[in-house]
């Protein structure tokens, strides 16, 4: 299939009624992504990053405009959309397939063990897996890592990109961490701060495939990359509501 249009929020927008009137999360936002890319979104608590995520899981619809996968709007939650949050919540269900995408993420030898019995990197390899099990055309990712520590979200990065060199799957991803997002994405999507947040810059990455941490992290390049997103998020937007 053609490589774009894959992906396609079109003048997409998130409105709640309140007791003083409509609250605008997401303001006519428009992007498109095409299959197999890697997005990472950043941006400030309160841009809707997770609303945008909903509403290409399915879970909510946009208020106004339409959001497309393969050319047809998305009006539920579905298999071809997987989605692993931060928090873990774990179901496994046929052995051989949840033995072969444990092995997968290199769980084979904890496969016998109950959720209380293993860490919150193993419960998210046991997340990432369980998501990819049915092989979904999008993998949807809030924040996964957030809450580990700097060695075992490290080790998780290198896992998610080993899986994702293997199934190529188009991925939506968010992240606070512009380290994070500058190792794992083709694109970085930076918001605008809310209410009525849209898309302010998406910011081609430019470091080529594979990627090794270490020499990325001795480029000159990768620092004025990196800059440039700080300078986007606390710079530009950081006192945009006050």
């Amino acid at each position: 299939m053609p490589a774009t249009d894959f992906l396609v929020l079109d003048r997409a927008s998130k409105v709640y009624p309140t007791a003083t009137g409509e609250y605008v999360v997401l303001d006519q936002v428009n992007l498109t992504i095409q299959q197999g890319e890697f997005i990472c979104i950043i941006g400030h608590s309160g841009c809707g990053k997770s609303t945008l995520l909903n509403m290409v899981s399915g879970f909510s619809q946009p208020s106004s405009g339409e959001v497309r996968l393969n050319g047809k709007p998305i009006g539920k939650p579905g298999p071809d959309r997987m989605v692993v949050f931060q928090g873990y919540a774990l179901l496994n269900e046929k052995d051989d397939i949840v033995r072969t995408h444990l092995a997968m993420v290199g769980l084979t030898e904890a496969a016998e063990k109950t959720p209380t019995q293993i860490s919150g990197g193993m419960k998210q390899r046991v997340a990432i897996a369980r998501a990819l099990s049915i092989r979904p055309e999008v993998l949807i990712l809030d924040e996964p890592f957030g809450a580990l520590d700097a060695i075992t979200k490290e080790e998780l990065q290198e896992e998610l990109l080993k899986i994702w060199n293997q199934n190529r799957c188009t991925v939506l991803m968010i992240t606070h961490d512009i380290d994070e997002a500058l190792f794992l994405a083709d694109k970085l999507v930076m918001m605008t701060n809310g209410p009525a947040a849209n898309i302010g810059e998406v910011l081609t990455i430019p470091f080529s495939r594979p990627r090794d941490r270490s020499r990325m992290m001795e480029m000159p390049e990768y620092y004025q990359v990196r800059n440039y997103a700080l300078d986007f998020l606390y710079n530009r937007y950081a006192h945009d509501d006050e």
